[in-house]
């Protein structure tokens, strides 16, 4: 028998095959859009929301300039099944997803997709009287409470990534008090360039930036004491060090410091660090350390051939992409395409994924649309200003419509290929089928 005829007989014993894709954010969207490249399989998307979340629009919806909600009619292929519901647990032996509402659902493939949100804090009070902007749910608490406390009452934003960043502006630019404390890096991932361009920006805003090490200490820019106390006394403290401005605590209206300091704190906002959902540990598949589905280059589990992973929750030969829309729409199409060759009996192509840009808003007017390398570290170049700011709006925009064009035309979607680590993944240890089991990449292979 030829290869081309245990194809076929592969792909007719498959046909009507049932798969079902577990998360609606990004990746599941993409996913579950792009498997209707197939007219004999039928898609469903699990989810506990009704809606799609735009997740890069939730600062937005703090401050109120953005409802952060897509209706997924907009998104979604009319051949996908939405089923609004929790996932407990998955099955892979009996190939069952076990729902929070009751009943299961059985399939032939699965695309694990839950996403992400903020990680658990471990600094004492912080579950408590911390709020964080990491979900739906989480922004819209967050807005009613900021909408409720008055505007002179200062706010603390804690954590100096893209997320902080970009609360810290919206809310500055809504004319509130607000202290960013970074404990670190302001922007760790931007060229120093970019960082200082995006210090300046707050400073003009009025932010105060504790722990930002690296950037020039600021005044605000605009050159008189009366704009001064207009704005607020906008500066950047580079020079304190890092354990100087660790959060060590929170309580209902104040952040304590690592060197002894108080800050007064009406609303503290907590953006540090995302955790993904145990959904997979609890389902006795192999994640790594920080909860992700473990998969080989393919995206495919390494625990089951039927399960593969896409977006935040995937780990990769245990070497995870950054966490982002981009990223995410992107793993969510390869993880379809796996999934398609396997229903066809076709061998899958590991994940050929680059990057070209990271995108930090600055308020509504001006962001940093930083440059970067394929493999993801940033270049010297960046676009500022209002011309940063209409790049990060139609990163924004074009996050969805990616989706909603994959829905009418699926397999549609492109990206950007070249990534160091498919030329340099290991293609030892493999099984029949290609997928690599070993689960690591050669330490030669690491950036």
């Amino acid at each position: 028998m030829t290869d081309d005829t245990s194809a076929a007989a592969h792909a007719a014993a498959h046909a009507g095959a049932r798969i079902v894709v577990v998360g609606g954010g990004y990746a599941g969207v993409m996913a579950a859009n792009r498997l209707t490249r197939r007219d004999d399989v039928t898609v469903t998307l699990v989810n506990p929301r009704p809606v799609f979340v735009p997740r890069l629009r939730l600062h937005q919806l703090v401050v109120g300039n953005h409802d952060a909600v897509v209706e997924y009619r907009d998104v979604l292929a009319d051949r996908v099944r939405l089923v609004v519901d929790g996932v407990t647990r998955i099955d892979a032996a009996a190939r069952t997803v076990v729902l929070a509402e009751g009943g299961t659902l059985d399939y032939d493939h699965l695309i694990y997709a839950v996403g992400s949100a903020s990680a658990a804090p471990r600094v004492p009070g912080a579950a408590e009287f911390a709020h964080s902007v990491a979900t739906l749910e989480d922004a819209r608490r967050l807005r009613s409470v900021v909408d409720a406390t008055p505007v002179s009452a200062p706010l603390t934003v804690v954590g100096g990534g893209p997320t902080g960043i970009e609360t810290a502006a919206e809310l500055a630019e809504q004319g509130r008090r607000v202290t960013l404390v970074c404990g670190g890096e302001l922007g760790p991932y931007l060229h120093p360039r970019a960082r200082r361009t995006a210090a300046k920006r707050l400073a003009r805003l009025g932010v105060t930036v504790l722990g930002a090490s690296g950037v020039k200490s600021t005044q605000g820019t605009e050159g008189t004491e009366d704009r001064a106390r207009t704005e607020g006394r906008a500066r950047t403290e580079g020079t304190v060090g890092t354990d100087a401005t660790k959060v060590t605590a929170v309580t209902r209206d104040a952040v304590r410091l690592g060197d002894g300091r108080t800050l007064p704190s009406a609303v503290t906002i907590w953006t540090v660090g995302f955790g993904v959902p145990d959904l997979a540990a609890r389902s006795g598949l192999s994640t790594d350390a920080a909860g992700r589905l473990l998969t080989d280059e393919t995206l495919t589990s390494l625990d089951d051939e039927r399960i593969v992973a896409a977006g935040d929750s995937a780990a990769p030969s245990d070497r995870s992409f950054r966490m982002s829309a981009y990223a995410a729409g992107c793993l969510g199409a390869h993880a379809a395409d796996t999934v398609l060759h396997r229903v066809a009996g076709e061998r899958p192509e590991p994940v050929d994924l680059s990057f070209s840009a990271m995108c930090i808003s600055l308020g509504r007017g001006t962001a940093v649309f930083q440059l970067a390398r394929k493999d993801d570290t940033a270049l010297p170049l960046y676009v500022g200003g209002r011309a940063g700011a209409k790049l990060k709006e139609m990163s924004c925009e074009f996050s969805v419509k990616h989706l909603s064009k994959e829905a009418r035309e699926p397999g549609s979607h492109s990206w950007p290929k070249g990534d160091k680590r498919v030329r340099s993944a290991r293609v030892d240890g493999q099984d029949g089928a290609g997928h690599d089991r070993s689960g690591r990449l050669p330490a030669a292979a690491k950036s």
